[in-house]
């Protein structure tokens, strides 16, 4: 058993927290701020849509590797504009931010007001200086019914390993949304397996080491453009505080808790400066609420949850194992006590045609050696947390939730997956769709075929593809079905990779079985 914080400890460890100053709360504003350099270096985003508004990004940073990304010790005025047109001739909502230093020189504009189901442009201002235009939409109206909704899912970005090729492609698919699932940055030293490029610093651990990682991956020109096509909707796995993080305990031993929170409490105020989430997910301390719901009308409604901050221990020492007893332990949790009621209050309620678990870990239950003599099952996904997985798959049986789909990253390969009570067991009924999106860049190029493909396909009826390149999924719903593209990278390690449709599945709704397109 890793060690684990106890109440002595956290009492000390909340003596040792920063308080984070709103800019509401500063009182001076340097209002008349000028660099020779340009303060928008990690580009624009937007992101968590409601049918009446959407969040605005930026963060000013002319030197976006130092400390304080370049930026004076004070509150900077940055203004932003929104339109109806692309020219931006026809402003229909305008005002200014503080960017404070407490929070990275980081603005999140919530925008309301707006109409539903529409496109917008917008920009900001520093100064002299101005930010490219950026593209984002709003959702539509609670009680209506799309026709369709087209998004993409992707995690898994490791900077050093891959280029971020795929998201040239993506930026061509004209998507109403993106969904991230995690690992959008990677926690390594410079160096670390790195294939292509190369990591600023050590293993970031301060406040200042994970605002310049961030900065380093929000500096790449594909990234920066992907987010400045359409809004995006993100989710944490691991690597955005620590390799495998169960809570508040460490994979590694002889970690002091206290000394690890406080890196945790690091970690999520700069995953909260460099994304495009509201006011409410800002972080308390080494908390930060990050599970919620978006609604694309009565079309789909997406429950995005987080499955690194509540769990248990990864049993059996987190290591690949059979679904022994510490596996189905009533007493192992993914998604800890409260948001579990929550995720239950909000499937219940939902009047969606499709509903879908935006989230990490892969929740198909699959003997990863294909050998029933040898069986491996992974603990630090679903399967090390079998009691609660199985409890949920009965959950959305027995409440007859109307056609869910689950949305997973984490694995660095593709999966289809249909979703039983026990996968193990061929005979009972499916219940969900699993779409397992590869990583972006991870790893580097992986295989089309892995070599135990065969194995792991007859040993796992749950299982209906797998495949180990990279690139995303690209989703396109309508109230009829759910279409999932595998769209796939040929070189990810080289300039000039081409992405291409490697296979689509269609799962029909009240069908719940999923087969090929």
């Amino acid at each position: 058993m890793r060690p684990q914080i106890g109440r002595r400890s956290l009492l000390s460890f909340a003596s040792l927290l920063p308080t984070i100053v709103c800019s509401s709360q500063q009182t001076y504003a340097d209002a008349s701020f000028k660099t020779d350099k340009n303060p928008f270096t990690l580009g624009i985003a937007s992101g968590d849509p409601d049918h009446r508004g959407v969040v605005l990004w930026t963060r000013l940073a002319p030197d976006p590797l130092q400390p304080g990304g370049g930026m004076p010790a004070r509150a900077i005025e940055v203004s932003w504009e929104v339109a109806a047109d692309e020219s931006m001739r026809n402003i229909v909502s305008e005002g200014s931010r503080l960017a404070t230093p407490a929070l990275g020189h980081s603005i999140h504009v919530e925008l309301d007001g707006l109409k539903s189901d529409r496109w917008y442009w917008y920009r900001f201002r520093c100064g002299d200086a101005e930010s490219p235009i950026g593209r984002t939409r709003t959702m539509p109206h609670p009680d209506s019914e799309p026709s369709g909704v087209r998004f993409a899912v992707t995690s898994c970005q490791n900077y050093e390993q891959g280029l971020y090729t795929a998201y040239e492609q993506m930026a061509r698919d004209e998507l109403d949304l993106v969904f991230h699932l995690g690992d959008y940055i990677y926690e390594y030293a410079a160096g670390r397996n790195g294939k292509v490029r190369t990591h600023h610093g050590a293993e970031i651990q301060s406040l200042d080491d994970y605002r310049a990682r961030y900065a380093q991956y929000r500096s790449d020109p594909l990234l920066q453009r992907m987010h400045a096509q359409c809004p995006w909707i993100v989710t944490w796995d691991d690597h955005e505080f620590d390799n495998n993080c169960a809570n508040d305990i460490s994979e590694e031993s002889g970690i002091d808790p206290v000394d690890y929170l406080a890196r945790r409490a690091n970690a999520y105020q700069a995953y909260y400066e460099m994304m495009p989430l509201r006011l409410k997910q800002m972080p308390r301390g080494s908390d930060l609420r990050l599970y919620r719901s978006a609604a694309f009308g009565r079309l789909a409604e997406f429950q995005v949850l987080d499955t690194r901050q509540y769990r248990s221990d990864q049993p059996n020492h987190d290591r690949k194992s059979p679904l022994n007893e510490a596996a189905l332990a009533r007493s192992q949790t993914m998604l800890g006590r409260k948001q579990r009621g929550w995720l239950s209050k909000q499937l219940t309620r939902s009047a969606a045609q499709w509903n879908v678990l935006a989230q990490q870990v892969m929740m198909g239950m699959v003997n990863r050696s294909g050998n029933p003599m040898n069986e491996q099952y992974s603990m630090d996904q679903w399967p090390g947390y079998s009691h609660e997985r199985m409890e949920l798959m009965r959950f959305l049986s027995d409440r007859r939730i109307s056609n869910p789909v689950v949305l997973t990253g984490d694995i660095h390969s593709n999966w289809v997956n249909e979703l039983r009570v026990d996968d193990r067991r061929e005979d009972e009924p499916t219940i969900a769709t699993e779409f397992v999106a590869t990583s972006l860049s991870s790893g580097g190029n992986g295989p089309d075929k892995p070599n135990n493909l065969d194995a792991i396909l007859a040993e796992n009826p749950c299982v209906k593809f797998h495949n180990g390149e990279r690139g995303y999924i690209r989703c396109e719903v309508t109230p009829e079905r759910w279409k999932a593209d595998f769209m796939v990278v040929d070189d990810v390690l080289e300039p000039g990779g081409n992405t291409f449709q490697r296979s689509s599945f269609v799962v029909e709704s009240g069908a719940a079985k999923v087969h090929p397109a």
